[in-house]
């Protein structure tokens, strides 16, 4: 049953070859002084950095550049980045690499008009800007966290071990996003299939809950079919531009909020997984990898009619004389088959997690009540112990 809401995404995407160039069309509509924002080295190996340089300057823009954003974001450098806008006035901010980056460019974007404290009033007290936002526009060089189309923004606070993910409503979204997959080609293989099982992840998240008779569903079976299929052959040919482009394509639809609609949804995984991160700062994709099946396992008894669809509509297993209880862990083992086969990460041990870790894991894993188990204290402990 398909319930009430309301959908609004405002923001524009360029998609393809060359799609880049559209940011003349995007640039004159905001002010002069642009933060430009990005990670490492890459987008200078790739001549990225300086493709960027041109338009900017070419459209009159006075740049200050906000480099080194790591993988994952963290508080510290959330109020460099503040202190950098500040300073400078900034009145665009242009974000250039991976979902860590458009991530933080929001988490800035919401945080330099503001008079408290952004982690305490954003990750603490999950509070709504009521200040001034700085625009944010993205160019992506990596598809998985679906950043570039929603108004998530995941900062670590490493002093008190939390990881912590806002979703901001749609005037934080970025205006708009460049996405041209041959910029994803610079990745290496392994952050690859970590942002592949990052788009996977996010689908099951929200396909994972609710009743099955929803439109959101449909769509989401059929994202997880492409994901697979297009992660095998990028994993063969990570130069294939037709599975690098499938990918990006469905990272985006996987987290523009569209498949959640109508239904409730899970992020446990989430949970667990950003918990994970905050002790071991592990690739975002590979700690929910490590958690997946764990979790999976122990939640398909409260929803094992939707575990069975999952089996026969996304991994075509067999269902002729199994009982549901037969199909649904076929299908989760045709999973785990699938995750080993392009090579995510299976366990939490191998990303740096020990066991005198377990306990201030569970403490830092934020419990929701989307999906079809309320997991308790002790069930997280137990999940991660199964997850080592």
């Amino acid at each position: 049953m398909q319930g009430n809401f309301s959908y609004y995404n405002p923001t524009k995407l360029y998609f393809g070859k060359s799609s880049l160039e559209n940011l003349n069309a995007e640039l004159p509509k905001y002010g002069k002084n642009v933060q430009l924002i990005y990670g490492g080295g890459s987008i200078k190996k790739i001549g990225l950095y300086d493709d960027v340089i041109r338009i900017l300057k070419d459209n009159g823009k006075t740049i200050v550049e906000d480099p080194g954003v790591m993988p994952n974001p963290t508080v510290d450098k959330l109020r460099e980045g503040v202190k950098i806008a500040r300073d400078n006035n900034v009145d665009f901010i242009l974000a250039v690499g991976g979902g860590s980056v458009c991530d933080y460019a929001k988490a800035v974007s919401v945080s330099v008009h503001t008079t408290e404290d952004p982690w305490d009033k954003y990750y603490i007290r999950f509070e709504e800007p009521d200040c001034p936002i700085v625009p944010v526009g993205c160019v992506l060089t990596m598809a998985g966290t679906g950043s570039e189309m929603n108004g998530g923004a995941v900062i670590t606070n490493h002093e008190a071990k939390l990881k912590i993910g806002h979703v901001f409503g749609p005037e934080v979204m970025p205006r708009f996003s460049v996405m041209d997959p041959e910029y994803t080609y610079s990745l290496p293989v392994r952050q690859m299939v970590a942002g592949i099982y990052d788009i996977f992840n996010h689908i099951c998240e929200q396909y994972f809950s609710g009743e099955d008779d929803n439109v959101s569903d449909y769509l989401a079976e059929a994202l997880m079919r492409s994901v697979i299929k297009s992660s095998r052959d990028a994993v063969k040919d990570p130069y294939n531009y037709e599975a690098r482009s499938n990918i990006m394509w469905a990272a985006t639809w996987a987290l523009n909020t569209l498949i959640a609609k109508g239904k409730t949804t899970d992020w446990m995984v989430h949970m667990i997984g950003q918990a994970v991160g905050a002790y071991t700062d592990a690739t975002h994709g590979m700690t929910l990898a490590a958690v997946s099946l764990p979790y999976y396992r122990y939640i398909m008894p409260w929803g094992v009619k939707k575990f069975k669809r999952f089996a026969i509509e996304v991994w075509d297993i067999d269902p002729t004389g199994k009982s549901a209880e037969e199909i649904a862990s076929e299908g989760l083992e045709a999973m785990r088959g699938w995750m080993e086969e392009i090579g995510v990460s299976l366990n939490i041990s191998e990303l740096g997690a020990t066991s005198d870790m377990i306990e201030g894991m569970a403490d830092a894993t934020i419990i929701l009540d989307g999906g079809y188990k309320v997991l308790t204290r002790d069930e997280v402990i137990n999940i991660l112990k199964d997850s080592l």
